[in-house]
Order: C-alpha cells, then sequence, then structure tokens
C-alpha cells in the first residue's frame, strides 16, 4: 500500500508518518526520505495541474493531509487550511480518484461549545477567527469533494515536539527556561478556558485507522479525549512535572477569543463506531512526553 502523507514535518505529521511506517506491506511517501523527496507537495502555493501531475507519479492508495497553518496572517491561513485542501482535492480526482483521503480538521470549526456538554459531528459551526473558519472552509472542501474521504476533526494536541505556538509547548519552553529558581515567574493569559486534549500518538492511530477501514467512512469524525479539562489544571500538572517552584501569574482578562470560547469538549463515539478508536494515552502520560522529549539531548 502506497500513502502519502503531507505536512510530514510537522507536529502531527511526524507521529502520523512515525505510526504508518510501521505497517508491513506499507511504504510511505513523503516521508523525508531521499528517494521520496519528489513527492513533496506545498499545497500552499501548488496549482492544480503541478500537484496532479506529482499525484499521478505518487500513485498513492492513500493521501494523508496533516499540512495547515495554526498562526499567520489571514491570508496565509486561508492559503494553506482553506485553498490547500480545495486543490488537493481537485488534483485527487484527475489524477488518483480511488485514493482514500484523510484530511485533518480542527475541533475549532465548531466555536463556542455548551458547558457540560460534548459537541457531535453534527453541531453547528461558528468558528471564531480566522483559523476555525479557515479549517472549517478546508472540511468543506473535503467533503463535498466526491472523492472516499474522511476529515478527522482534532482536539488539542498535545505531546512530544509540541509546538511554542501552543499552551502546552509554549509552557514547557517557559518552565524549562525558569528551572527550580523559587523566584520565577511564570505571566500567563485566561487559564479559566476547558478544552480536549488528545495525544499525537492516538491521533496517529486514528489516522491509520482511517486509512485502512472498509468501506465508505463518515465525512467527518472527532478524535479527542472525550473528557474536558480546565487549562488551568493542565498548567498545573505541567508545573509539577517540571519541578517549578516559582509562582505562576494569570491575567485574567485573557485574549478575545479564549474569552468566547470558554468550552470545547467533542463527543468521540462516532470515531469508536466507525473505526474501533478511542484514546489510549492519559493526560499525565501525554505531558510526560512532551516534558521529557525536551529533556532529550
Amino acid at each position: 500500500m502506497r500513502i502519502l502523507v503531507l505536512g510530514f514535518t510537522g507536529y502531527l505529521g511526524g507521529p502520523v508518518v512515525e505510526r504508518l511506517r510501521a505497517l508491513p506491506g506499507t511504504r510511505v511517501l513523503g516521508g523525508g526520505r531521499s528517494r521520496d523527496a519528489d513527492h513533496h507537495i506545498d499545497l500552499a502555493s501548488a496549482d492544480t495541474e503541478r500537484l496532479a501531475k506529482t499525484l499521478q507519479a505518487a500513485a498513492p492508495d492513500a493521501v494523508v493531509n496533516c499540512a495547515g497553518a495554526t498562526g499567520g496572517d489571514a491570508v496565509t491561513l486561508a492559503e494553506v487550511n482553506a485553498r490547500g485542501p480545495a486543490a488537493l482535492c481537485a488534483a485527487l480526482r484527475t489524477a488518483a480518484p480511488a485514493a482514500r483521503l484523510v484530511h485533518l480538521g480542527s475541533a475549532a470549526e465548531y466555536g463556542p461549545g455548551v458547558p457540560d456538554m460534548r459537541v457531535t459531528e453534527e453541531a453547528p459551526t461558528s468558528p471564531v477567527g480566522p483559523y476555525g473558519a479557515t479549517k472549517l472552509a478546508g472540511t468543506a472542501a473535503v467533503a463535498a469533494s466526491g472523492l472516499d474521504a474522511v476529515v478527522l476533526r482534532v482536539g488539542n494536541p498535545v505531546g512530544p515536539g509540541a509546538p511554542a505556538t501552543g499552551l502546552p509547548g509554549r509552557l514547557a519552553t517557559l518552565l524549562r527556561e525558569a528551572g527550580p529558581d523559587p523566584s520565577a515567574v511564570l505571566r500567563l493569559g485566561d487559564l479559566s478556558a476547558y478544552r480536549d486534549f488528545v495525544d499525537v500518538h492516538d491521533l496517529a492511530r486514528a489516522v491509520e485507522l482511517a486509512v485502512g477501514a472498509p468501506g465508505p467512512l463518515p465525512p467527518v469524525l472527532n478524535i479527542g479525549g472525550g473528557s474536558p479539562v480546565q487549562v488551568r489544571e493542565l498548567v498545573r500538572r505541567l508545573a509539577e512535572l517540571a519541578g517549578f517552584r516559582g509562582r505562576i501569574e494569570e491575567d485574567v482578562t485573557g485574549s478575545a477569543r479564549s474569552a468566547r470560547v470558554s468550552w470545547q469538549c467533542s463527543d468521540i463515539s462516532a470515531a469508536y463506531h466507525a473505526l474501533g478508536w478511542r484514546p489510549a494515552r492519559t493526560l499525565e502520560q501525554s505531558l510526560a512526553a512532551l516534558w521529557e522529549d525536551g529533556r532529550t539531548p
């Protein structure tokens, strides 16, 4: 089986490639090996015709799109998160219409949740800000493509390699810089929101199952931890792991987005029924892996 992974160098793409490479009888394209270099694709800049030629040469049985932008201006987000998946779908219809497409979406597409309720895939979408809006546009392009495709709507990923653009990665960096100094002060934003955290390796396993699942899949599946965790609690647990002895100061005004999205939690039962998937790692395990990863020489 030939599987083309887009965004293989990213935070989510790395564990996905690692997981897929372990499958017997599978060749992962775009995974960084020199002989696969010709299959590298930049969705933000590729035109559909050139993209179709690359896909035709790769002849994939499945395509996994882990490419995405979480930061930058609205134009950058739109190019990567909205135009990219649309161009990919158009090229796949021409070059590899039978290939299964697994696209990584985001729980940010839902927008504000209702406290104490888990959101299902059928819930209305009302994203806050350009990131969620552009990810939703990408999901719409995939769902309407007519391809054998599924969007995995991912919660807040946690694990080794977490980038500084997200709270877990940024906090880990700050804690390493602070060390055991009891006079250290970490200044963070409002930590009162609730989020649905999922381990990056659990996500990779969901991708593996989605690639190999028989028959058509639902157009969208939630992939998350399935349990709400207050961000303040995540900060406390990671600080304990780090042996942090200083003080954490919280700006209760926070960001406008956090204030508007105070609750996010996904109902992940559909993923279990369709793929037999449920998270296997606890938040403690995810945070421990994140912390130990940064301590590796």
